[in-house]
């Protein structure tokens, strides 16, 4: 059997590959690349193998003139926008030597270039070359372009995380009118089931093969041999794709290892996605602390606490904030996996013993706390190493990781989560015992303005009936609730009244409308939805160190303002907002068996939510091995095929996914860090010798799901061009 740590290696060993060429270099890196490369060692790994400065990937950077050499880290294809920034950099740099990696494939370059013939060589690559040399003023000088996929961060060795592909989504109904509207009316799709790969987008036919050339490369590295399962529409079309991969059809012949790769559409299950029932000390902190910029996973620990500074507006911007990643730290990166894996309390507690035990090594003056773990009670650990400057070095990991859950256990949004938790729970009860309409009437007290501070008491229009408090949701926190009553729609008693379901969501359309206009500042999920546009000049931390607000003004050509965001704008978004959410509980209409992710009430039992992961891995690790309607294996080649075939008239035996003691989980859409925990115990009670692997596009939060289905251009990724 194949140990875990082969596959543990493969992100750093492809980010070797880099870090061989970047002695004596300047480096440019994009965003995603370097999100990869924050959970495989860091830019200390980059000065460590001799680079002299590494910079953003940007049309505004250049080397400087006694820097000859650069090193270029995209995830893009080599043309369109991408091009022009290496362009406009190597212009305004002196280099002589030019060294370019994208995470993309030559094979999907040519695709790019509409070039369908088998080539010999690396003929886009090579005319890249030539460009570099034209850019930097000598054909003579030497220019290198090479594929690497450095796409996997390694965040346990239980997760693989491709920060590349962090707004991979899979597809709605929406989008599959987007694609008929484009086709003949008799070659339409009836269901997102039928769409194939060739009917996408050009941009999303290169995400998906692009995502599918990445997995690829992993079992490549490691001499594995896989067998592709699907559920859901998006995945089957990346497990295809896998499965014919033209390299993956050699790599199959000769391969030693064995293992089996299920791929899973997020949208089967966003109940699980958007709720507050994780009980995950690592899904808090994720939430309520604010991100690193650029980053989809990784968030700002204020250290401030650790120097003699006054918190004030300014203080801010001059102190570089700590972070979750710890590459450096065996200790760190164990209480980082521990609070991955486990319960909030179990979590805290272990974060509260690390920080006694890392005191206790330096002999600082520690006071032992029994009881119940306090954020006050962490900070006052952790500043007994604030004079100590070799204790500091020592345990960095461990304070980082202790402040961040200090600060979260103490942020003043944080009984938000306990508000939506409790919120969730009566909507679940609600669901068995009335129809849609009566429970979505359940939000209408929730839809009120909250009051602006300053005007509580006050005789303000809005003061009466308007929410305060930080417990009270936002608007934010009510388009997660909307995600998931819709996403359990279908589980409601059959309506009385066809037409009172329509009023009360025109009820909720316009109260929510008003909550949003009536916003002092908005989020940056807010923004996007409606569109406006706020310049960096507004951008300012709240008060409390949590994320970013924006405060909307008219200063600026093309800045949005109060008056922009009008009454019709905001009624337009939110109603489009309705139009994708009753959509949601149609995704697991194709499905056979695993159709339902709700139980109702007996009586005796309250009703639960079922999380369509371990229904999954319950029916994988089943011991009677049944072959489940749902989970469809993807045919990669001729034998498959016929295989499959002769299974219909003679005792064929199919593949299976638990066939390999070695099983990869992909959730297309992002995982939770609950959902982790939830692997672990499934696989341990039914199977403890299957080694599991999950891999996907995104840790989620629960404000991460409207933003993905209401925002994001599904169909068209930024691939760079």
């Amino acid at each position: 059997m194949l140990p875990t740590e082969v596959f543990t290696c493969f992100p750093g060993q492809m980010w070797d590959r880099v870090l061989s060429k970047v002695k004596k270099a300047v480096v440019f890196m994009d965003d995603k690349c370097a999100e990869s490369l924050h959970w495989n060692g860091g830019a200390t790994s980059v000065f460590e193998s001799g680079a002299r400065n590494l910079k953003q990937f940007s049309s505004f950077e250049a080397g400087g003139e006694n820097e000859p050499k650069a090193v270029f880290v995209v995830s893009t294809l080599l043309k369109g926008r991408t091009a022009d920034i290496i362009q406009d950099i190597v212009g305004l740099s002196h280099f002589q030597y030019c060294v370019v990696f994208t995470t993309v494939a030559h094979s999907i370059h040519l695709l790019a270039n509409n070039v369908t013939a088998v080539l010999e060589g690396n003929p886009v690559f090579e005319q890249f070359e030539d460009k570099l040399c034209e850019w930097m003023g000598d054909m003579n000088y030497t220019a290198e372009v090479m594929h690497a996929p450095v796409v996997f961060a390694p965040v346990s060795p239980q997760l693989f995380l491709a920060p590349t592909f962090a707004h991979l989504f899979p597809l709605l109904p929406r989008d599959l009118e987007t694609i008929n509207m484009k086709r003949p009316e008799k070659k339409r799709f009836g269901s997102l089931t039928d769409v194939d790969l060739h009917s996408l987008t050009p941009e999303l036919q290169i995400e998906i093969k692009s995502l599918a050339s990445a997995v690829n490369s992993m079992f490549e590295s490691t001499s594995t041999r896989e067998e592709s399962f699907a559920l859901g529409p998006m995945s089957r079309l990346i497990a295809g794709e896998l499965a014919n991969h033209p390299q993956a059809k050699n790599r199959r012949k000769t391969a030693p290892n064995k293992a089996s790769i299920v791929f899973i559409d997020r949208t089967l299950d966003l109940t699980g996605a958007a709720g507050h029932h994780g009980d995950s000390l690592v899904e808090k902190i994720l939430t309520v602390l604010q991100p690193l910029p650029g980053h989809t996973t990784d968030v700002q620990v204020d250290m401030l606490e650790l120097t003699n500074l006054q918190r004030t507006p300014d203080s801010q911007p001059t102190l570089a904030p700590g972070c979750l990643v710890q590459t450096q730290s065996s200790t760190a990166r164990l209480l980082w996996e521990t609070m991955l894996a486990s319960k909030q309390k179990e979590a805290v507690m272990e974060v509260r013993r690390q920080l006694v035990e890392a005191a206790s090594k330096e002999n600082l003056p520690i006071k032992m706390g029994l009881g119940r773990v306090t954020p006050e009670q962490l900070c006052s650990y952790v500043q007994l190493f604030k004079s100590n400057w070799g204790a500091l070095e020592s345990h960095c990991g461990v304070i980082q990781l202790g402040l961040a859950t200090a600060q979260t256990l103490r942020h003043p949004t944080l009984p938000r989560w306990d508000s939506c938790l409790a919120f969730e729970r009566l909507l679940l009860q609600a669901l068995g015992d009335s129809d849609f309409a009566g429970v979505l009437r359940q939000l209408l007290p929730l839809m009120k303005p909250r009051a602006v501070k300053g005007e509580e008491g006050s005789n303000s229009e809005y003061s009466s009936g308007s929410r305060s408090g930080e417990e009270e949701c936002g608007p934010d926190e009510l388009l997660v609730l909307l995600v998931y009553l819709y996403s359990l729609a279908g589980e409601a008693q059959p309506a009385d009244d066809e037409g009172e379901e329509e009023k009360v969501e025109r009820e909720l359309i316009g109260a929510l409308t008003l909550v949003i206009t009536r916003e002092a500042e908005l989020s940056p999920l807010l923004q996007k939805l409606t569109g406006v546009e706020v310049c960096s000049s507004t951008t300012a931390l709240m008060p409390d160190g949590s994320s970013p607000a924006v405060r909307l003004c008219s200063c600026c050509p093309g800045c949005g303002s109060i008056e922009e965001l009008t009454m019709e704008r905001a009624h337009t978004a939110v109603e489009g907002v309705f139009d994708t959410l009753r959509e949601l509980s149609h995704a697991r209409d194709h499905l056979k068996q695993l159709k339902s992710v709700y139980t109702a009430s007996d009586g005796v039992h309250q009703a639960m939510y079922r999380p369509f992961l371990r229904q999954v891995l319950e029916e994988i690790f089943h011991p009677d091995r049944p072959e489940s309607p749902d989970i469809e294996h993807m045919s990669g080649g001729l034998t498959d095929m016929l295989k499959t075939g002769f299974s219909m008239f003679m005792k064929v035996s199919r593949p299976h996914p638990s066939d390999h003691a070695l099983l990869f989980l992909f959730l297309v859409g992002g995982v939770t860090p609950s959902e982790l925990r939830l692997i672990r115990e499934v696989v341990s009670a039914h199977k403890p010798g299957t080694q599991v692997l999950v891999l996907s596009t995104r840790l989620l939060r629960p404000t991460d799901v409207p933003e993905l289905l209401f925002t994001t251009q599904r169909l068209v990724p930024d691939i760079g061009v």
